[in-house]
């Protein structure tokens, strides 16, 4: 039987009250943002929140992730990763994610280790489980739990208990990190994550919302909602969206006539690519 989001939700809380003490990675976006507040709800003075802080993720996560830390008086940590120092992840191959969630869940353990808490979990749902991700395999080998994930929360519900909840990042638009924005075989570089950082926030300033800008080399290919399509291509906006873009350092810019696509650049991996 399909459950409702209320047995789900109790399930969640049936999973928090296993653990004795417990730290959340927070990320600042709104699946970690539910997770920590239900575990608080359960653990409160044994729960600690931990994020990893990175060139790969927007600043603001971090601000988002202290602020519901203030707000719920639950202890946080930061930690710089150090995933853009690590050859594999910068080859960008198939399993760049699985080599970052490697680095990155195993720094934040040994942080908390150190403390004494030996249990770390992550925000992963659901739906997560539809997409290639092989990060999810790195979290299972090192041992940290997806609570949300094992009461089989999908995205929508989790940002209708957040909403219920008065969590500020209920509605807070998805944001992998930036890596994302290159195609696999492609290297990772400091300059290529700065330019596409620059220009998502040129889309974001000019009031677009569910947006990426994929790097291909020196062209831009903008993928925004389908709704918004016609005021991205309708002048003045075309040519200011165009005029910054070309000031960060991309020659052509495109319009990918699909919208956003959440995971658009997997398509490019077969089934043999995408196996260890």
């Amino acid at each position: 039987m399909k459950q409702t989001i209320e047995e789900k939700k109790e399930k969640l809380a049936r999973i928090l009250s296993r653990f004795d003490k417990l730290a959340v990675a927070l990320s600042g976006g709104v699946d970690s943002a539910l997770l920590l507040a239900s575990a608080y709800d359960i653990l409160r003075n044994r729960l600690v929140a931990i994020t990893a802080r990175s060139p790969l993720h927007p600043e603001q996560d971090i601000a988002d992730a202290a602020r519901l830390c203030a707000d719920l008086g639950v202890s946080h940590w930061i930690v710089d990763s150090t995933e853009l120092t690590v050859p594999d992840f910068l080859a960008n191959t198939p399993m760049r994610c699985y080599t970052c969630k490697m680095t990155v869940f195993g720094q934040l353990l040994e942080k908390i280790r150190q403390k004494g808490i030996e249990h770390l979990a992550h925000g992963a749902n659901a739906d997560d489980l539809g997409d290639y991700r092989p990060g999810l395999r790195a979290a299972r080998e090192l041992g940290v739990s997806a609570p949300l994930m094992e009461a089989g929360l999908t995205k929508e519900e989790i940002r209708s208990l957040a909403r219920a909840r008065g969590l500020g990042v209920w509605n807070k638009p998805a944001m992998a990190c930036l890596a994302s924005r290159i195609p696999y075989g492609s290297p990772i570089t400091i300059d290529a994550i700065g330019q596409v950082r620059q220009a998502e926030n040129a889309l974001g300033k000019a009031g677009f919302s569910g947006y990426r800008i994929r790097h291909h080399g020196n062209v831009a290919r903008i993928e925004v909602l389908p709704g918004q399509m016609a005021s991205l291509i309708a002048d003045p906006m075309r040519e200011r969206i165009v005029a910054e873009l070309r000031k960060i350092g991309f020659d052509h810019v495109c319009v990918d006539l699909e919208g956003y696509v959440s995971g658009s650049l997997n398509r490019a991996l077969d089934s043999g690519a995408k196996q260890p």
